[in-house]
């Protein structure tokens, strides 16, 4: 947790191996490579946390690998090698965003001087982010942070389907902003001036659904004082966003798809058909196509709700985005908490921009938030980041110590493996529970866990539901 990760770059065999084994002796993860081309491709396809290049090496330059750094992972620091004769290009290369430069033959511990200090400078000033959060906003969509490649191609097609009236599927893990994205079509659709509507699917029991949807007149069914007019219909003229829409039940799904293909919908108790003019959006966590296969959901409704997909990236697969998440979120609770947060510890930062954020975007925000909150000075500080366990009353420190020796590492590596498979865990316990409205028999019968062995699971996280011991 929190190792930090270095790639090294020279056409020189030897000059490679002798900078891997200085930092790998202090416990950095080093990867290296002969050619800038390899460093690119590398480069695109894995996160690092510093690189050390050559200056002058055969087909792509230091210069080049630094302008192509600044391209794809423009928060990584740079540390040119060049020889004496090149101290002035590699000055040049300082004032083009390198970190910084050595000559050859350097010492080491004036190497990793500089690797440290380049690392410190990286992570603690919060400028250079907050400045990146500016240009991520100019570059983003709506009230989405980020500018990474994934989220680009995320705004082109909400651009795209923002002028139309075709429905749409957002898919993504919880906490990827499915609903931020619905906002964001509508309102930047010719609709934007007209209701936006959202209903939570799986927090309705069926018949309230449907009655919420499609609306019911008077004397329908028991407690049916009055009329009540659908979702659909206060929705007319704008966006009915249905989210989780995996939960509803086959029956409602049928009249869903009936709705969608007449364009007209009949409340419950009543005989007139009313037409709606709506723009429908759809989201859920959960693979329809499979469920379709399953029989657990419609085929002909899954065609016709994913007319134009939009896949959100999870968190773990635009980390080019965690900076200026990172400042966005503690510039929102800084101000809301009232505390001033100039600086974040480098290791936090590290372990911030590594970490596999099973909760996305929303899990981000809840650790940037307790962070400022449990901060007693403006740096926040490995002890200001901490996991909690399930249980209420215990939590345990996110960041560890970089272990000394290989028996230390072993044991660490055990223990957050351990501590991460609990925390999966519970993620999966709660939103299962959370997507069946607490319902411990229908959130096992989801998940396809005994319900003995789900309430088992529970009792070990510790999670319990008013009523069930």
């Amino acid at each position: 947790m929190g190792k930090t990760r270095a790639l090294i770059i020279d056409d020189e065999l030897v000059i490679r191996e002798g900078l891997k084994r200085i930092l790998e002796e202090e416990s950095f993860v080093v990867e290296s490579c002969a050619s800038g081309y390899h460093a690119v491709e590398m480069l695109q396809q894995s996160d690092f946390d510093i690189i050390i290049t050559d200056l002058k090496m055969p087909g792509m330059s230091g210069m080049e690998v630094l302008k192509s750094v600044r391209t794809l992972q423009p928060d990584i620091p740079v540390i040119l090698i060049t020889g004496y004769a090149s101290v002035d290009t590699a000055v040049e290369a300082m004032k083009n965003g390198a970190s910084d430069y050595i000559t050859k033959p350097f010492v080491p511990n004036l190497l990793l001087e500089k690797v440290k200090n380049a690392l410190a400078q990286r992570t603690i000033s919060l400028d250079e982010i907050s400045f990146r959060e500016d240009v991520a906003l100019s570059q983003g969509f709506h009230q989405f942070i980020g500018e990474s490649r994934e989220m680009q191609k995320v705004y082109h097609r909400i651009r795209h389907v923002a002028g139309t009236n075709s429905t749409v599927l957002i898919t993504g893990e919880s906490g990827t902003g499915k609903e931020l994205a619905a906002r964001a079509i509508h309102d930047n659709s010719l609709r934007k001036n007209s209701p936006f509507v959202a209903v939570d699917c799986s927090s309705l029991a069926e018949t309230l659904l449907e009655s919420e949807l499609f609306g019911h007149v008077k004397g329908s069914f028991t407690g049916a004082v009055q009329s009540k007019t659908g979702l659909f219909k206060i929705a007319d003229g704008g966006t009915l966003f249905l989210d989780e829409v995996s939960n509803i039940s086959l029956s409602t799904q049928a009249k869903l798809l009936r709705a969608l293909q007449e364009r007209k919908i009949t409340p419950i108790g009543g005989t007139q058909l009313i037409p709606i003019d709506i723009h429908l959006v759809a989201a859920t966590n959960k693979n329809l196509k499979l469920m379709s296969k399953e029989g657990t959901f419609r085929e002909d409704l899954f065609f016709r709700l994913n007319i134009i997909p939009i896949e959100l990236p999870p968190l773990r697969e635009r980390r080019q985005d965690i900076p200026v998440l990172i400042s966005h979120f503690l510039k929102k609770y800084t101000l809301e908490i009232g505390k001033e947060i100039k600086a974040i510890e480098p290791d936090v930062m590290i372990f911030l921009e590594n970490y596999a954020y099973p909760g996305n975007v929303r899990e981000l925000e809840n650790m940037i938030e307790r962070a400022v909150v449990l901060a007693e000075g403006d740096v926040i500080r490995n002890e200001d980041l901490e996991l909690w366990e399930s249980s209420e009353s215990s939590q345990v420190s996110m960041i560890e110590r970089i272990p000394m020796n290989v028996e230390e590492l072993k044991e660490m590596k055990r223990n957050i493996r351990d501590h991460a498979m609990e925390s999966l865990e519970g993620l999966f316990v709660r939103n299962a529970l959370e997507r069946n409205g607490w319902n411990v028999t229908k959130a096992a019968e989801e998940t396809g866990i005994l319900r003995p062995n789900f309430q088992s699971m529970m009792k070990k996280l510790g999670i319990s539901v008013k009523g069930e011991h």
